[in-house]
């Protein structure tokens, strides 16, 4: 089948044989449509006393094709389960007063962002404060009176000139739009506003919210140091946006506005968190040294900003997050370790005890590691009281409880009525040793209802993005679709991949795409060794950095019998000059202009070694995707029609980077790479005329 168009948009999906199948055969299948039908927990909040949880419940909307948040309450004596915020538009960042009588959380109502407060014994709420911008979580006071968030004070936009008055009546063009910041567009928020984020404090009686920082360079997320001062995150120096990471610490004193840093180094501090006595700020960062990538540290300070200690030298993960203990006397995190998202305990002296590794599960699309968690704060001192979202391999994340670091107790069953009866893929971990210098990489095998190791079935490997992310065993809707259609599919941590310590982040450091190809093609040559997969059914698709390394692949290999190429960097110079993140690109992942060092710009562009490819290729990118713009997607499209290799492209309308963040936009990336693999599957049944 020749194709007839440049751009193919969405209209694959018919040549998947299997896709097609009648209906009553559907009946145990996770089908596309079955998308719809699920749910999961997220940013769970359990009150100071350990006695109620307030989580997101996150389902999708079909007739808005969105993803929406309703609030909901559970009882962890009782286990009774009902809805406290809902039908009302998506609610978030709901967070309790420091005495667990009121609860306060982000909303819209009539199209505005609305900051609302909830008395917990009469279930009444009111507005605090309805806000032209959209404000960030908000944060109490120690004594409950008020309430600190940051959002985006506006500026006088760029000009060079006054435009006359238009005619009443008159239809004339959009006025100009004039740039003067380096970075004016990001991914999920298209061209930004002009205007700075600023922190601003409002009485938890309502009223108007006072701002309570100031100048050219903004300051975000608060936190309380008492009544009377609070510490904000930002970088308040000349030309700041020239290094992305850079932050300090600062404290506000809420009479002068006095501000003081309390950190001084060359490296991001950011998150800090004040101890119940107020005797210590606990805080991320790292000293910064130019890296691709690098681990977050936890440290602890006094409250003047002295005395600054690692807790977490020896610990070699990255903190993702973390929160104060109930008695100050340790910290629980969020970790990656080895494949797992896992939650840890580090005392005062640096000792990490693992307390559980079932988080995960709010990343519906992709099995990426990925959830949330709070700890009591009045009670449970030294066995905390916990809640999180729990992470299994064939449901998405529910709602758990623990209490002093016990395995937890699942308090929702969000997915029984839609995923109960249907025939899911088993995962099973594998690990083999790299072809390159045989370390050691860790995978996860989806495999289909009634698979055997015949060496019949055909198989998809699936590339993580980041490139330094983590996937894990974790429900994915993306991978269950692939195997419900037969599919037997890889998903792999090459190296680079976060989880596995730092120095194995760094591997790819200024050599990335790499060694991790050869890292992913031990995979594939593993389960054909294992009679998993035939050698002649191969394919190959990831998105982001996956897309990089997809794009790499059909470059270096001919094995793949076909590759799908979603939102990947084509050409390093076009993205470190145009992408959202271009000065993060070249001064952490190249540490140099691609004027200085055009060589190693190529080097490493997927475009370098088009002329290889050999490989019918699908590229997919959304067409308001600023991280990996469409031009990346455009580039390697032409190249390979230039080069008369069979491919499409296709451009998912209104698509940010997240590009299945809407439900019908996740069944259409998958159902078009599967129809397109299918178009070129050797076993395929050949339709008359092809």
């Amino acid at each position: 089948m020749k194709l007839r168009h440049a751009c193919v948009a969405l209209c694959l999906s018919s040549l998947g044989s299997s896709i097609s199948a009648a209906n009553e055969s559907d009946a145990g299948k996770f089908t596309s449509d079955r998308v719809f039908d699920l749910e999961f927990g997220d940013s769970p909040q359990i009150s100071p006393d350990g006695s109620t949880i307030v989580y997101a419940r996150k389902s999708m909307d079909k007739f808005k094709d969105r993803v929406i948040s309703d609030l909901w309450m559970i009882d962890t004596r009782s286990g009774a389960h009902r809805p406290m915020v809902s039908g009302k538009g998506s609610s978030s960042s709901v967070r309790w007063s420091p005495n667990g009588d009121r609860l306060v959380y982000l909303t819209t109502t009539n199209g505005k962002p609305d900051l609302r407060l909830r008395y917990t014994d009469s279930g009444e709420s009111f507005s605090l404060a309805q806000l032209e911008n959209g404000a960030s979580a908000p944060v109490w006071s120690p004594d409950g009176r008020s309430i600190a968030f940051s959002m985006l004070v506006p500026e006088e936009k760029a000009s060079f000139a006054k435009p006359p008055k238009s005619a009443e009546g008159a239809e004339w063009a959009e006025p100009v739009r004039v740039i003067d910041d380096l970075v004016f567009r990001f991914d999920g928020a298209g061209y930004l506003p002009k205007g700075t984020t600023h922190v601003f404090v409002l009485s938890t009686d309502g009223g108007t919210p006072r701002q309570v920082t100031s100048g050219d360079n903004g300051f975000n997320s608060p936190q309380w140091l008492g009544n009377d001062k609070l510490l904000v995150t930002g970088n308040d120096v000349e030309n700041a946006d020239l290094d992305p990471i850079e932050s300090e610490i600062y404290r506000i004193e809420l009479n002068s506005l006095n501000r003081t840093a309390l950190t001084q180094r060359d490296g991001p501090d950011f998150a800090p968190a004040v101890s119940a006595n107020g005797a210590r700020i606990a805080y991320l960062g790292f000293d910064d040294k130019l890296k691709s990538y690098q681990h977050t540290e936890l440290y602890v300070m006094a409250p003047d900003g002295s005395g600054s200690r690692n807790l977490t030298a020896s610990f070699d993960r990255s903190i993702d997050a973390f929160e104060w203990r109930a008695d100050g006397r340790a910290l629980i995190a969020q970790a990656e370790v080895d494949g797992l998202l896992s939650l840890v305990s580090i005392d005062l002296s640096g000792k990490v005890t693992t307390l559980l590794d079932d988080m995960g599960g709010t990343s519906i699309g992709r099995p990426y590691a990925s959830g949330s968690f709070s700890v009591a704060t009045r009670a449970g001192g030294s066995s905390p009281i916990i809640t999180y979202t729990k992470a299994v391999e064939n449901r998405p994340a529910e709602i758990a409880l623990s209490r002093g670091g016990r395995a937890g107790r699942t308090m929702t069953r969000l997915n029984e009525d839609a995923l109960g009866n249907l025939n899911l893929a088993r995962i099973e971990e594998i690990k083999v040793s790299s072809s390159h210098d045989g370390r050691e990489i860790e995978a996860w095998i989806a495999l289909p209802p009634g698979f055997k190791a015949d060496g019949s079935f055909p198989m998809i490997l699936e590339i993580h993005g980041g490139p330094h992310s983590m996937y894990g065993p974790y429900f994915s809707a993306e991978i269950q679709r692939y195997a419900a259609e037969g599919y037997v599919t890889a998903y792999v941590n090459p190296r680079g991949s976060t989880g596995y310590g730092e120095e194995f982040a760094q591997l790819i450091d200024l050599d990335y795409p790499g060694k991790d190809h050869d890292d992913l093609m031990s995979v594939v040559d593993a389960l054909i060794a294992k009679n998993y997969v035939s050698a002649d059914r191969l394919f190959i698709t990831g998105g982001s950095g996956g897309g990089v390394l997809t794009a790499w692949a059909v470059g270096k290999t001919d094995r793949f019998a076909a590759a799908a190429t979603i939102k990947p960097v084509i050409n390093w110079t076009s993205m470190a000059l145009a992408g959202d993140i271009a000065r993060y690109v070249s001064r952490h992942w190249f540490r140099a202009q691609p004027w200085e060092q055009p060589e190693e710009y190529w080097r490493r562009s997927p475009l370098s070694i088009v002329a290889n490819v050999k490989t019918p290729t699908m590229v997919m990118v959304g067409e308001a995707d600023w991280r990996t713009p469409a031009w990346e997607a455009e580039q390697y499209y032409t190249a390979l029609k230039v080069q008369k290799v069979d491919t499409a492209l296709v451009r998912i309308p209104g698509a940010s980077h997240l590009i299945a963040a809407r439900p019908s936009q996740l069944i259409a990336k998958v159902d078009n790479i599967m129809g397109w693999f299918s178009k070129y599957d050797p076993s395929r049944p050949k339709p008359e005329g092809e």
